[in-house]
This record gives C-alpha cells, sequence and structure tokens, in this order.
C-alpha cells in the first residue's frame, strides 16, 4: 500500500534568480568618514554612475554635496572639496543619465542646479553652478531626468508643482499644476510618454507630462501611498506605502485602471518608508526599508500571483537612503545583476552590496544580461516636447564599460522673466528659506549699523565746522 504523504515544502517556480544573494564590498572598497546630512526628507541623498559617487553631506550655512570617483575608495578626508554653492539644504541630487560629468541638484532655497563636474573629481570646492533654475515660489524636494530624451528635467516642489525644464535653453517649459499637496515622487514608464506620481493629497497618479493632463487617478485611503515606480513595459505600477493599522504595504496597480489594486501585501509592521526599485532586465523588485538594514527581493510576473517573494539581504546597520548603480556600471564577469550603495549614516560609511547570480562559469552570462537601455539619448528636447516617444537605444553589456559621447553644453542666459502657462514664474519670487531671511536680516542689520555709523560721522564733522565757523566769527580779527 503507497501513503501519499503532503509536503509541507512550498512550492519554488523554476527561476534563474531564485537564488540571487547580496554580497557587502570588503571594508577597503567602502567609502569612510563621510560627513552623512543628518536631513529627515525622505531621499536617498545619493546618487551614482559609472565615474561618480555623489552624497548630501552635513554642512553648516548652505547645501553642499561630495562628488568622489568610484575608484577613490577608502578614508575621505575631512576638508574633501565638495559642491556648495546652495544656499539652503540640498534634498535630491541625479546624474544626467546620457553625460557622466552632469549632476542636477535641488534645495530648500527654491533653486535647481546643473552642475558640470570636471574630469577626475573636483580639485576644490565648486561654487559656481554651470545652471541655476528658478522658476519654484517654494523648497524644491525632487529632480529627475527624463530617461530617454536627453536635457529634459523635471523638478518638483513644495509650492505643489512639477516644471518641466529644457536645459538648451535654461527655462521651463511646461508646468504640471494638479497637485492639491506636496509630491513625494516620480516615475517614467520606459520611453518617458507617461509620469507616475505619489502625492501627501493621498492619491496616486498617472499624468501625460507634456500636456500635464491626469489619465489615471486612485485615491488611496487603506494604503497611503508614499513611493510608485513604473515596472518597465508591462502596464503596471508599484506602490509602497502603509495600511490602514500602520503596518508596511505594497500594491501593485494596472496603469490604465486605478480603482482597485490588483494586489495588496503587508511587509512588516516596522515604521520606516519602503523605497522601491525595479530592474527591467531581470523582472526583480528589490524593497528596502528606511531605518533597518533588510532589502528584500521579488520576481515579477504578468500573471498570478505576479509578485513571488525570492530572498532577504539582512545587515544590523541601518540605511538612511540608497544609491543604485546603472547597468552599464555593473560587473559582468562577477554576474552582477544589481549594486546599490548604501548610507550608513552612525558609521559615516557608505557600503557597496552587489546582487549576484551565482553561476560555476566565468563566460558572458546573455540570460541574465539582454540588452538594456544606454547612455545615447533617443530624442532631442524640441522632438519630446512636439509630442514623439521613443523607446530607449539599447545596449549590450558584453562589450563591458563605454563613456558616453555626449557633451553638455549651456545656454547664453539674459531673458530675466520666465512665463510658463501664462505665469511669470520669476514674479515676486518669495524669499527662499528661513536661513536665507536671517542671512538678509542680519546683512540688512550690518548696512544700517554701517549707514548709522556714516550719518553720526557727518553729524560731528558737521558740528565741528559750526564750531570753527562760530570762532572765526568771534575771531577780534572778524570784529
Amino acid at each position: 500500500m503507497t501513503v501519499t504523504k503532503m509536503s509541507w515544502r512550498p512550492q519554488y517556480r523554476s527561476s534563474k534568480f531564485r537564488n540571487v544573494y547580496g554580497k557587502v564590498a570588503n571594508r577597503e572598497h567602502c567609502f569612510d568618514g563621510i560627513p552623512i546630512t543628518k536631513n529627515v526628507h525622505d531621499n536617498h541623498f545619493c546618487a551614482v554612475n559609472a565615474k561618480f559617487l555623489a552624497i548630501v553631506t552635513e554642512s553648516a550655512g548652505g547645501g553642499s554635496f561630495l562628488v568622489i570617483p568610484l575608484e577613490q575608495t577608502g578614508r575621505i578626508e575631512p576638508n574633501y572639496p565638495k559642491v556648495c554653492g546652495h544656499q539652503g539644504n540640498v534634498l535630491d541630487i541625479k546624474w544626467n543619465p546620457f553625460i557622466e560629468n552632469i549632476i542636477a541638484s535641488c534645495s530648500e532655497d527654491t533653486s535647481v542646479r546643473i552642475w558640470e563636474i570636471p574630469e577626475g573629481g573636483l580639485k576644490r570646492n565648486m561654487t559656481e553652478a554651470v545652471l541655476e533654475l528658478y522658476g519654484h515660489s517654494r523648497r524644491v524636494g525632487l529632480v529627475e531626468w527624463h530617461p530617454t530624451t536627453n536635457n529634459i528635467l523635471f523638478s518638483a516642489g513644495y509650492d505643489y508643482k512639477v516644471l518641466i525644464w529644457n536645459l538648451d535653453i535654461g527655462e521651463p517649459v511646461k508646468m504640471i499644476d494638479c497637485h492639491t499637496d506636496v509630491i513625494l515622487c516620480m516615475s517614467f514608464n520606459t520611453d518617458g510618454s507617461l509620469l507616475s506620481t505619489t502625492c501627501k493629497d493621498k492619491k496616486l497618479r498617472v499624468i501625460e507630462p507634456r500636456s500635464g493632463k491626469v489619465l489615471q487617478e486612485a485615491s488611496c485611503k487603506n494604503h497611503r501611498v508614499n513611493r510608485v515606480v513604473f515596472l518597465g513595459n508591462v502596464k503596471r505600477l508599484l506602490t509602497t506605502g502603509v495600511s490602514r493599522w500602520n503596518t508596511r504595504q505594497i500594491a501593485l496597480w494596472d496603469q490604465e485602471d486605478l480603482a482597485m489594486p490588483l494586489i495588496e501585501e503587508e511587509i512588516d509592521g516596522l515604521s520606516g518608508l519602503l523605497f522601491p526599485f525595479y530592474d527591467a532586465d531581470t523582472h526583480m523588485l528589490y524593497l528596502a526599508g528606511k531605518g533597518d538594514g533588510n532589502i528584500r527581493y521579488y520576481e515579477i510576473s504578468t500573471e498570478k500571483p505576479y509578485l513571488n517573494y525570492l530572498m532577504e539581504f539582512r545587515s544590523p546597520a541601518p540605511q538612511k537612503g540608497l544609491g543604485v548603480m546603472p547597468k552599464h556600471g555593473l560587473d559582468v564577469s562577477a554576474c552582477e545583476v544589481f549594486r546599490f550603495y548604501k548610507l550608513v549614516t552612525l558609521k559615516g560609511l557608505i557600503e557597496p552590496i552587489s546582487m549576484i547570480v551565482p553561476r560555476r562559469s566565468e563566460t558572458y552570462q546573455e540570460d541574465i544580461y539582454p540588452m538594456t537601455p544606454g547612455i545615447e539619448p533617443a530624442l532631442t528636447p524640441d522632438e519630446w516636447l512636439s509630442g514623439m516617444n521613443r523607446d530607449p537605444i539599447l545596449m549590450s553589456l558584453k562589450e563591458g564599460y563605454k563613456a558616453s559621447k555626449v557633451v553638455f553644453k549651456a545656454p547664453i542666459r539674459e531673458k530675466k522673466s520666465v512665463v510658463v502657462n501664462g505665469i511669470d514664474l520669476l514674479e515676486n519670487v518669495p524669499p527662499r528659506t528661513e536661513n536665507e531671511l536671517l542671512r538678509m536680516f542680519f546683512r540688512q542689520q550690518d548696512e544700517i549699523r554701517r549707514l548709522k555709523d556714516e550719518l553720526s560721522q557727518k553729524e560731528i564733522r558737521i558740528r565741528q565746522l559750526q564750531l570753527e565757523l562760530k570762532n572765526l566769527r568771534n575771531s577780534p580779527k572778524n570784529n
């Protein structure tokens, strides 16, 4: 008689990414001694590309960030040169995807700035940006580069507006004005024809960016959305947020119908924000918790259950934020499919974490490295603004890292008014930040004191002249 046993083992799907594991770099390959910003703004404060690592730092009297060549690992000197032109805290930084020495930053001083980093990194503090962009009336919390078009930059401010900047002319060309509260996150689909946003008004939106038209909107009462990411070309969105019981939660949505999420999944009861990262090449989703050391990863499929849990990378050191290496900067000889740069604030440490597919063969693994979006833009700003959409220009990773041939040319600017949607954005721009108001106040006080001193000196001189005149009149000679 045969006895059929019920298996207690979970049913595993066949997947080449089932055994992906996280490998932390040796201490000598980390970046140490960095005064990582203590700002509580929910951003990564870190940006990385195949040449440089940029980190927002703690600094007095303004905002600054470090730019370190990737090969310059180890301890960073306290007097290492910084990018320090902002008058307020820097809230976000992003590298241009097509020009590797161009980085955008935004700040509490209401400005967005474009910086050109010299070959080999900084030799002295950089205070002059190649472009200063003013159009927001309050601090600017987010910047994002368009994924397929060169020199198109999006910025989201605490004035609830998203501005689209054409850096060929150095001006904002569109304004998206559909949000009723602070914008928390922006994400593009693959060709950049759609923009998805999450907002403090608890709404998830899918927007056509050139017209500013809201195509889909979800009111997330049960799932308070924080972050959103487009899942490549599968017409799905993934959001992270908080359930009504204050547990961390993720939700999967059909981008063409946001009436209800396809699935909602509770993650844990911790309070830190969940940052989602999606790799369209491997269909892997990574969830990293702010304030804890865990990175969970899943495989996304187009059929139910849609979300397949793979594994979890654990570390006792909590992460403040994470930078992600673009695909063309990965080590394909080690079967590395993703790389994080983890900010460990307490230690002043930036720790690279490689996600590796274990393979015995040392030859190039074509199945885990499909053609991927490369370093050449598919469109010019004028083409995209006129309504054209084009998929990214793909590249093979077999040949290894190649530098971009695109160069940045800053426009010559004379115009002082910036009119978007019939509104002059530079008209009556209020003072930048509380810090700047204080600086302006103290400058004015100094000026008033200086003028008072001048006036009292002049009054003393007048009295002296009056006395001399009186003495002359009373002298015997005049009598």
